[in-house]
Parts: C-alpha cells; structure tokens; sequence
C-alpha cells in the first residue's frame, strides 16, 4: 500500500508529453532531484525527504536558428559510471549539463537537412549505457555520444538506424560484462521495438515488430522488456528472442509512463486514465517464464498522467506529474 505524502509544488503545470519527470536520488546528501519539462523550460527541484522543497532552477531551450522559442521535448539525468549529466532534448537539439543543471557543457544542434516540410524536427528518448548516452530523433535515427570522463570533449560515435519514424523511449541496462546480451531497446511511434548490444559499436540484435499503436514508453530488466502502447497495454517481452510472454490491460487510456525498481523488480504503469499501477516482476523456477503480480493501484483524480518515476531503487515510493497540475505528487509505502 501507498499513501500520498507531501506534493511538491511546480511554477506552472507539466507539458502534456510523455515520460515527463526525471528523478535522481542523491543518498548521501539525502535528496532527491525533479525534473520536469513545461514549453520552452524545464524545472529542477531539489526536495528533502519529507517533501519540502530546497531550491529551484530553471533551465530554456538553446534557440539556435529560428524565430519563436523552442519546445523541450524531455530532461533526463543519466547516470554514467563516473558522471552523472542531465540532458535536455528540443525541437532544436540537445543539451548536456552537469547533474545540477549550472553548466552546458555539450550542444548538439539537429539537422533538418532530411525532413520535408511538415515533419516537426525533434530529439526525444534519452538513456546511458556504459560510457554512452543514447539520443533518439524525429528521424527514427540513435544518436550515440562517447562521453569522457570530465569535461566537454563529447563526441558523436555514432548513429542506429533501425527505426524509420520517430524515436518515443530508450531503456539500458548494466550487461554486467556478458557477451552477446540484449542491454538497450528503442521503441518509436509506430511500436516497433528493436534491441541493442551496446559497445563501442552498438548491434542489432532482433526486432519487435509493431502492430499498428505507439509505444511511449519502454523499460529493460533482467532480460525482460515492459513496452507500455497507446492502447493502454503493457507487454513484457524475452529481450533475447523478443518473444510476447505476457499481455497485460492495464490502463483504459494511452500508456504515458513506465518505469522499473531494480533491486525489487517492481514495475510502474500510469496512463491518460488518471491511474499509476504497481507490478511485480519475476521469472518461473521450473519454465524461467516471466511472470507478473498487480502490487497496488492508485488513482491520481481527474488528472492526466504524463509523468511517473519510482524514486528509489527498492521501489518503495514513486512521483507522478500530470497535466494542468501545478505540482509533483509524491506517494510513500506504508
């Protein structure tokens, strides 16, 4: 069970997009960092455990050529084995900056070169793997970017073309040193899936195909691949050979988020329907078939979910922004 703690109010509402929250739990300082995307800005928060808000940052979008301001499309904080960088992603390109947001240190502007006059030209799904972050396009194209150690020498290593429309959601996870393991999917508008090995040159392992709704959102544990679709299914897939294990109905309206507890292999689900679920993923002793356990279910009133993200790996709380809210709602186990 979940009770709502302090909410932790916003300067405006959070844009009606997708994936729209980003959290970084910072435990030895004992904080938590927000994120949370609205127009041509994003907001930062920085929140105590009890909910009360610290400080406050706003970030805009570089405007590059162009005579209104751009739209951010996502805020990301990416979590590297020697960094943590927060990404920012627009109509114009992607931005890089240090985990508190004080200093650019990359700018990366798109190139509208390919897109005909009535594609909007964007950057949207945001993931690290390894020493790369993981960018996706308007285009259907990943770009990869080798990041060092420190500074702002970040290259483009590299773009993945598997997908011909748009990027929606990236997922990684840490391939622990394994040869030939499916460690990275992308999903795009038209629901296609494809799984990656990452390394310095990232390969195609197998491809989900799409069956006619979007797939907003999309994670990777242990093998397993939770794909959320605009029908307000959820799908858990075996990474390796991409096969349908599970089908779940979980939402009435379009999938708006996903998310995975690590260490408790705990799913989250929320929607357009106003509701954020709670899942328990494992896998069958005797079959090694996924298996899945409704947890808790939570219903965020008259409200459009377009954001929610557990804030620690054990699972045990999680945040949710919504549309025309002017605030992020916290929930705590009890």
């Amino acid at each position: 069970m979940f009770r709502w703690e302090r909410s932790i109010p916003l300067r405006g509402s959070a844009a009606a997009l997708c994936n729209n929250l980003s959290v970084l739990q910072l435990p030895a300082r004992n904080l938590t960092h927000f994120g949370v995307v609205h127009g041509p800005s994003a907001q930062l928060l920085s929140a105590a455990p009890e909910g009360v808000p610290l400080a406050q940052r706003q970030l805009h979008a570089k405007e590059g050529a162009g005579v209104s301001p751009p739209l951010i499309t996502q805020v990301h904080w990416c979590v590297l084995p020697f960094r943590v960088l927060l990404v920012l992603t627009s109509h114009r390109g992607i931005q890089m900056y240090e985990s508190d947001g004080s200093t650019m240190v990359y700018w990366h502007a798109l190139d509208s070169g390919d897109a005909t006059p009535v594609q909007a030209v964007f950057a949207r799904g945001i993931a690290a793997s390894g020493h790369f972050i993981c960018v996706g396009t308007w285009s259907g194209r990943v770009l990869v970017f080798d990041i060092p150690a420190k500074g702002p020498n970040i290259v483009l290593s590299e773009e993945l073309a598997g997908h011909q429309t748009p990027i929606t959601d990236i997922a990684t996870e840490s391939a622990q040193g394994q040869d030939c393991v499916a460690d990275m999917v992308t999903a795009d508008d038209s629901g296609l899936l494809c799984v990656w090995r990452s390394g310095p040159e990232f390969t195609l392992l197998t491809r989900i195909p799409g069956f006619g709704v979007p797939c907003p959102s999309v994670q990777l544990w242990q093998g397993i691949i939770a794909a959320g679709y605009g029908n307000g299914q959820v799908h858990l897939y075996e990474a390796t050979t991409g096969n349908l294990h599970v089908q779940i109905n979980a939402h009435a309206r379009a999938i708006s988020a996903l998310d995975l507890a690590p260490e408790a292999g705990k799913l989250l689900s929320a929607a357009e329907d106003s509701f954020v679920h709670i899942w328990k993923l494992s896998r069958s002793p005797e079959s090694s078939y996924i298996e899945v356990e409704h947890c808790h279910g939570e219903c965020v009133s008259d409200t459009q979910v377009c954001g929610a993200r557990f804030c620690d790996s054990s699972g045990s709380s999680f945040a949710v922004t919504g549309y025309d809210l002017a605030e992020i709602r916290r929930f705590c186990s009890v």
